[in-house]
């Protein structure tokens, strides 16, 4: 069954409550794969699989903190026994933390590396090691499947640039982009696909949610408020995100800057990453 054409394919995919998880989990469903949504919060994660269900496809939701390594490691065991394994994982779990990097404590780098890096690593490397191993206990025969599976990890267009406002994010996402262009290396032996997809501003809750270090409750609220109001003018819905992991998938594609700054920014990272450097002492603005 080509992973082109979904059909009867099962996707993993974390962070599915809300946001770009949920519009990729439904642009799968779509297509005719079972998704296994999984997200922190099991109410959101639930409506998820009953929206999936509206599409035609079976589902399943689960709560799960993708920074908790046996909450992982017993979340991959379950999908395996209760489905199979996977033959999508899309680690999309994320968060953001706001403010300098002196103003940025422990526990913010704690909790962001936990979430945006660490669960990445758990969702690749215990579904990656399912993928690989389905595809070694395979005769090698003719008709054996040319693909192992796809593995979609949801960096940013932060990834490629630096900010004074976000340093423990931007770290997080370059850290992504990184691991998943060595897990290419690594898993095209066994017919694995990695992409990392590298979204610009994007209407989702992300900074609704967002930390803000250095900053008292009011200053912080402002700055949410503000950071809420632009993601709303930017309007650009996940749903087209969503559109561009699936034609990744079905490309293998290895990078997909996603939007106008995306990909604006990732053209400066190569040709001139001096001008980002300039543009990342631009401070914040204050609320």
């Amino acid at each position: 069954m080509p992973l082109a054409h979904f059909d009867g394919a099962l996707a993993v995919v974390t962070g599915a409550g809300a946001g770009i998880g949920r519009a990729t989990a439904l642009a799968l469903a779509e297509r005719g794969a079972t998704v296994i949504a999984a997200d922190v919060d099991l109410a959101a994660a639930e409506r998820t699989v009953t929206l999936a269900k509206t599409l035609g496809t079976g589902g399943a939701a689960h709560r799960v903190d993708v920074s908790d390594a046996a909450a992982m490691e017993a979340f991959a065991a379950e999908v395996r026994e209760a489905h199979r394994v996977p033959d999508i994982v899309v680690n999309n779990a994320g968060i953001a933390v706001t403010g300098s990097f002196l103003d940025t404590g422990t526990a913010e780098w704690d909790r962001i590396l936990g979430v945006n890096l660490w669960g990445v690593v758990h969702g690749s490397r215990l579904f990656g090691k399912q993928m690989a191993e389905r595809v070694n206990a395979l005769p090698n025969k003719p008709e054996k499947p040319n693909y192992g599976g796809h593995i979609v990890n949801i960096a940013s267009a932060a990834a490629y640039a630096p900010s004074r406002a976000l340093p423990a994010y931007c770290t997080t996402k370059a850290a992504v982009l990184m691991l998943s262009e060595c897990m290419r290396a690594e898993l095209a032996g066994s017919r694995i696909g990695v992409t990392a997809v590298c979204p610009g501003f994007t209407s989702t809750g992300i900074a609704r949610n967002a930390t803000f270090a250095g900053l008292d409750s009011a200053g912080a609220g402002a700055l949410r408020k503000r950071g809420e109001k632009a993601l709303r003018m930017r309007g650009y819905p996940p749903e087209k995100v969503a559109e561009r992991i699936v034609q990744a998938i079905i490309k293998n594609k290895p990078l997909v800057p996603v939007n106008f700054e995306g990909h604006v920014l990732r053209a400066l990272s190569r040709v001139s990453p001096a001008s980002l450097r300039l543009l990342a002492r631009v401070p914040a603005p204050q609320g």
